[in-house]
């Protein structure tokens, strides 16, 4: 139906509204807008319903509404019981020969004329490690050599003269007294070879002394002389060696740590730097205590290893001694500003918190050390989303 409005304008010439326009116009768009509606009431009405199949799919009917078990979470629990675990402190130190020898000047010194080591260097015992210039120490040597034999010729010549006497004696030819003379004449000459013998002896030991020798098998840690240098008995060290190239780690211990230690405690040793792990053992334990650090000493022996150096620093894990105590998987101990704790499921198989004291943690697991006697149904994981007091299924974890 068409609907139109004349008005006539001023010089009398109709005008045409057309109305049936708009009013379509205005239908259409309702129609569209209505459309839209029930195009997303559907798909809304589609989501939930397949939500709702997901949410019921496998059981078959829907959950009782008074079932909470079934609606209980699933956690893992292990009642650990107690185990043996060893005690275990770590402390630092500083690294150091076991037993270091300083070598210096035994002789009378002289000048140095040759440097036969160098740092790093493994000796034996009584290995020369620098010589000494001995030209005047040489030649006294070789008089009192001349000497020695000078008096064995004069030794020789009493006892022949003392033969010749001996074989006259009886012709009446020489006296008793003669005799007694010439015996005591060759007497003196043995006695006086004896003298020129010790007198060569104790010259060439003079002159052995001045090579400056390692007092024992070792490891060269230092030199402190070159050739040309002119030394002598107050010169100081020159050389100082590790016996045996065996190290040691001197390490700092508190007070009350120091009382679990014993001397033969494993122990692993890492110098600062390094990656290298060397086993040893304490073989001394401070008997006094540092009274302005409240610390002791502990030397632990190490075996020689590049990478141990003495005067270095060094961090150590020391075994301190063995007990029993529950041992946990690391996942079940939990922590907030409170302190560490665990979570434990009741005879109700209701969750409940419990505080914990935790000890050492290795591989194996995490010791505690109060807080739970291991009879306990202990939250192995997942504990970040329990609360206190909430009911769960408990499963007891595999090959416990």
């Amino acid at each position: 139906m068409n609907y139109e409005s004349g008005v006539m304008a001023e010089k009398g010439e109709p005008i045409t509204v057309g109305l049936d326009e708009e009013h379509v116009e205005f239908e259409n768009s309702e129609r569209r807008g209505r459309r839209r509606i029930y195009i997303i009431a559907g798909l809304l009405v589609l989501g939930l319903a397949i939500i709702a199949f997901f949410l019921t799919r496998g059981d078959g009917a829907a959950t009782p509404a008074g079932d909470e078990n079934a609606q209980a979470p699933t956690v893992t629990v292990v009642t650990p019981g107690r185990t043996t675990v060893e005690g275990e402190l770590t402390a630092t130190g500083t690294l150091a020969a076991r037993r270091e020898m300083p070598v210096g000047v035994v002789g009378e010194g002289g000048m140095v004329t040759r440097v036969l080591v160098q740092p790093g260097d493994w000796v034996r015992a009584g290995q020369t490690l620098a010589t000494i210039e001995r030209s005047v120490q040489s030649e006294q040597v070789r008089s009192l050599a001349a000497q020695v034999e000078v008096a064995r010729a004069d030794a020789k010549l009493a006892q022949a003269q003392l033969d010749r006497a001996k074989a006259l004696v009886g012709r009446g030819f020489i006296s008793a007294a003669d005799i007694d003379q010439r015996t005591a004449t060759r007497d003196q000459a043995e006695a006086r070879v004896r003298v020129a013998q010790a007198q060569l002896a104790e010259q060439r030991a003079r002159t052995g002394r001045l090579d400056i020798k390692a007092p024992a098998a070792g490891l060269v840690l230092t030199r402190s002389v070159e050739p040309g240098q002119i030394v002598q008995a107050g010169s100081g060290v020159l050389f100082r060696i590790a016996k045996d190239g065996e190290m040691e780690m001197q390490a700092q211990v508190a007070e009350g740590d120091l009382a679990t230690l014993r001397p033969g405690n494993s122990a692993t040793v890492t110098p600062i730097g390094s990656d290298t792990q060397v086993a040893g053992r304490v073989w001394q334990v401070s008997p006094v205590v540092d009274p302005q650090t409240r610390q002791g000493i502990a030397r632990i022996a190490v075996p020689y290893n590049k990478a141990i150096r003495p005067g270095g620093f060094a961090s150590a894990t020391i075994t301190s001694g063995s007990g029993s105590a529950p041992l946990l998987p690391e996942s079940a101990v939990q922590s907030d500003p409170k302190g560490s704790f665990v979570y434990i499921v009741n005879g109700k198989n209701q969750v409940e918190r419990r505080d914990v004291s935790v000890g050492q943690v290795s591989d194996a697991g995490v010791a505690i050390t109060g807080g739970i006697t291991g009879t306990e149904k202990i939250v192995t994981s997942a504990g970040a989303f329990l609360t206190p007091g909430q009911k769960v299924r408990p499963e007891l974890a595999k090959g416990r």
